[in-house]
């Protein structure tokens, strides 16, 4: 559906605007410094896929949604589209604010090729998704930013588009609306359409994209299985003065290394497979690298979504693990009530060697944990 090949995009800046109108003249030196956004990136994203763009800011995510959205021309290279493109980028693009949400929504739909009858049939749709209630019939320019995307969202999704492009926008949308933004997402999926978004959230990257890429500087530093792409990002993010290992799903310094994760129930029989009100236990077998005065374990519960169900930390919980020497071996038990509905859930485990802001890894709900530890 999408097809790049040694795309590259430089803007031109300037220091003063009016250096610009001086350059165009006949014989004017060169006034400006090229800024090389995008750098020969080659992507192929197939029917039906949902790919998904992660990296820094600055990186060029924006600027490539952009080019294959068909809103900036590349420097260099070739781009290659079939079927028809919606994309809901930055707030404010796409929308005239003196319009009507209404009047946008016929806007938009009579450039994506809809006559007006066709649009008629659409926007019970459109404003039962968007649920903004009487600001449809208001000028955009008093809406809040969640409406905005709301509405922009709605009439995206709505033009029955072949590849579907969402930027970092939806971030600004409630939880109620990120669920039915999600739901509309798994629906496209189903019906084999492409999609193609940015996000920072990457446990929503890991839950619907099939591949992905990291941006680096304009550059696509790892094309792959979105699991090993968000890896290495954590690693590269935390490369300042941390390593990532030869695995790529471990980061850190190394004062300490996490060797097993076990999920058990009541009995502390090892389970996948927890009942809602069972009470759950996480363990936590830990290998101590160097000598510390203290370690903070920590928790975080993903719904299949990818959305943060509940959190918590050793420090959070009053408990200090430590000190501690080189060599010796740790094992950390969470005990939690699983105050949790039916569906599949992830699980992320952390240690680290230095007191933590409690915020961190705060509970997003009081499941009133226990910790305890022991060395092995």
């Amino acid at each position: 559906m999408v097809a790049l090949d040694q795309v590259s995009k430089i803007f031109p800046l300037y220091g003063r605007p009016t250096d610009r109108l001086l350059e165009s003249l006949p014989f004017a030196p060169n006034l400006h410094e090229d800024f090389q956004a995008l750098r020969e990136i080659t992507l192929q994203i197939d029917p039906g896929q949902t790919f998904a763009l992660i990296g820094p800011n600055g990186s060029g995510k924006s600027t490539l949604l952009q080019i294959i959205a068909g809103i900036l021309e590349p420097t260099s290279g070739t781009i290659r589209r079939e079927g028809r493109v919606a994309a809901l980028l930055e707030l404010g693009a796409g929308f005239s604010p003196e319009f009507t949400g209404r009047e946008n929504v016929y806007l938009t739909s009579e450039l994506m090729g809809f006559s007006r009858r066709e649009t008629d049939q659409r926007l019970p749709e459109i404003a039962a998704f968007a649920d903004i209630g009487a600001f449809l019939d208001r000028p955009v320019k008093e809406y809040s930013s969640g409406m905005y995307v709301r509405l922009a969202f709605a009439a995206a999704v709505h033009v029955d588009p072949d590849i579907l492009i969402v930027d970092e926008a939806l971030a600004v949308g409630d939880v109620r609306f990120a669920n039915r933004c999600m739901r509309k997402f798994e629906e496209f999926k189903q019906r084999g359409k492409t999609i193609l978004f940015v996000s920072h959230d990457l446990g929503l990257v890991k839950r619907l994209a099939d591949q992905a890429a990291l941006l680096i500087q304009g550059s696509v530093d790892m094309l792959g299985a979105p699991h090993d792409v968000v890896n290495r990002y954590v690693g590269l993010a935390l490369a300042g003065d941390h390593r990532q290992d030869d695995q790529g799903s471990r980061h850190g310094d190394g004062t300490s290394q996490i060797r097993r994760v076990r999920l058990l129930d009541q009995a502390g029989r090892e389970t996948a497979l927890v009942r809602s009100g069972d009470v759950l236990v996480i363990e936590i077998t830990v290998d101590v690298q160097r000598a510390c005065s203290s370690l903070v374990a920590g928790i975080l519960i993903r719904s299949r979504l990818g959305m943060d169900v509940y959190g918590t930390n050793s420090q959070v919980e009053g408990l200090a693990i430590g000190p501690l020497n080189a060599g010796d071996q740790l094992a950390i038990r969470f005990t939690l009530p699983c105050a949790l509905t039916r569906q599949e859930y992830s699980l992320t485990v952390a240690t680290q060697h230095s007191v933590i802001d409690a915020r961190d890894l705060a509970g997003v709900a009081n499941l009133e944990a226990k910790v305890a530890w022991n060395k092995l």
